[in-house]
């Protein structure tokens, strides 16, 4: 086979005989010419009566197939059509959810029927695709993992497949869609960290992935990044404690931006308002609890969102009038308690003297602030050190208070310290931030032309996430922020 040549499993389920008694149909994956083995799905079964069976082996001239992977064995009602194809549909899911953090949860393969309609092959292919990277980083021999991962990769990262992950996330749902997410990227790590320690650098198979949905005059983009593809761009003192790494790197960071929009059509213009729903950021973690605390430091140590940045541009140009913003709102405020004391004490008189004080602070640690830029609108989220609380208001993300305020950090009542259970903390329990509407903002406003009317035209969005680690519960000098950017079309029919 050569190497440009993509399979088309779903054709190939298809094309399975019709009176299938039992035997086995292989199909190659992809190949190693340097060896003379290829990667190849197979479909199986004994009999008539016995269940289906589908599995990853490798195939040799020089020796019998070596099986890497096989499924729980799926019983279709028959042997063909689409029950078939919806039994090795399911069979994939679950290997790739299985290669997760919650393998051990039963609960988790109880997945709905999955409707397969019959432009869905480039959806299959993909699900199909995305097991066999899974099967080739853990399962494949170490002479064969490089050149089938990078195989599959290559086939993974075409354009086309952009479009059909999205549907085959909304196949999916969201619940199944976050446990995949978290399933690949666990293994997209587990591939970069292996890279990093042999030397070879191997690039992640996965990066961010995003997609947008417009409807019901919401739009919304859904976002997933193992922290290890994201970008550095403040590394601080640079740590060789393996368990603090292991705690920073396997962590995901989700994230979900919803915005709303209201079309107003007047007698010479039109109104065009967005506003945010919901912007929820959270670093989520890869591995079970149990190995998180075995070789890191358990869920205490890990990134923490820090900045957020939005713009949105409407591609139709032409018809943009102007711009509105409104002002950058006062953000909330959380009160938070600072104890201070005094103690003086002399030997030689035997007199000791103490005072005692309790502060009531009021912190600001969420800036937000609108701006504009011909048709672009600019909405951004700051995470500030406190105004007043003796670092002078820097911004998180800008590395300032890394490289300057550490001794702050090592303080035992930094409000940065014991950030996820303390009752000023700015974040949620969960170390994840949520702006909603009511807090952040009145919406930005595109006044258009009346001849717009009827149309549907795309806005553009561009984000860029910024996550910071500094010391939690551990008293260490590594800090670092890393960041990641990516942009969405979005659809409006300019229509009330």
């Amino acid at each position: 086979m050569a190497s440009w040549f993509v399979p088309d499993i779903w054709q190939w389920i298809r094309s399975l005989p019709e009176q299938w008694r039992g035997g086995s149909y292989p199909l190659q994956i992809c190949n190693s010419p340097s060896t003379n083995q290829s990667l190849n799905l197979v479909i199986s079964k004994h009999s008539e009566t016995q269940a289906l069976n589908l599995s990853f082996s490798i195939f040799s001239a020089f020796h019998d197939p070596v099986s890497l992977w096989t499924s729980n064995y799926s019983t279709p009602r028959s042997a063909h059509t689409m029950d078939l194809s919806a039994s090795v549909l399911h069979d994939i899911i679950c290997g790739v959810l299985r290669y997760g953090s919650y393998s051990n949860s039963r609960s988790l393969f109880r997945l709905p029927n999955v409707q397969i309609p019959d432009d869905s092959s480039k959806s299959f292919n993909l699900a199909a695709f995305t097991l066999a990277i899974l099967v080739s980083i853990y399962e494949a021999p170490s002479n064969l993992r490089h050149e089938f991962t990078d195989k599959i990769s290559a086939q993974l990262m075409r354009d086309e497949m952009r479009y059909t992950a999205k549907k085959l996330m909304l196949t999916l749902g969201s619940n199944v869609e976050e446990q995949w997410m978290r399933s690949v990227n666990l293994a997209a790590t587990n591939w970069t960290m292996e890279g990093l320690r042999s030397g070879g650098g191997s690039p992640s198979p996965f990066t961010v992935f995003s997609y947008a949905l417009s409807a019901s005059r919401l739009w919304k983009v859904q976002v997933y990044c193992p922290v290890v593809a994201m970008v550095m761009e403040h590394p601080s003192h640079q740590t060789k404690d393996e368990k603090l790494l292991f705690s920073l790197n396997y962590q995901q960071l989700e994230a979900v931006i919803q915005l709303v929009y209201r079309v107003t059509i007047k007698e010479n213009w039109i109104d065009v308002v967005v506003r945010v729903d919901n912007i929820r950021c959270d670093l989520v973690q890869l591995v079970s609890e149990a190995l998180m605390a075995k070789q890191g430091y358990g869920s205490d140590e890990k990134h923490f969102p820090s900045r957020v940045s939005l713009q949105l541009t409407p591609m139709a140009q032409p018809d943009i009038l102007s711009l509105s913003v409104s002002r950058s709102t006062d953000n909330p405020v959380h009160e938070v308690g600072l104890d201070a004391s005094l103690g003086v004490t002399s030997a030689s008189m035997g007199v000791g003297v103490s005072a005692h004080e309790t502060v009531t602070q009021a912190l600001r640690p969420w800036k937000f602030e609108h701006s504009a830029q011909g048709n672009t609108a600019s909405l951004g989220w700051f995470l500030h050190d406190g105004a007043g609380a003796g670092a002078g208001g820097r911004q998180v993300f800008s590395g300032e208070l890394q490289r300057r305020g550490l001794g702050l950090l090592r303080r035992p009542r930094s409000w940065l310290r014991d950030r996820y259970t303390d009752l000023g903390r700015p974040f949620t329990r969960g170390g994840g931030v949520i702006f909603a509407g009511d807090e952040y903002g009145e919406g930005v406003c595109w006044r258009m032309r009346p001849a717009a009317a009827g149309k549907t035209v795309e806005w553009e969005v561009r984000a860029k996430v910024w996550v910071t680690y500094m010391p939690n519960k551990r008293r260490t000098m590594h800090s670092e922020t890393r960041t990641l950017e990516f942009k969405e079309m979005l659809q409006l029919t300019v229509a009330e």
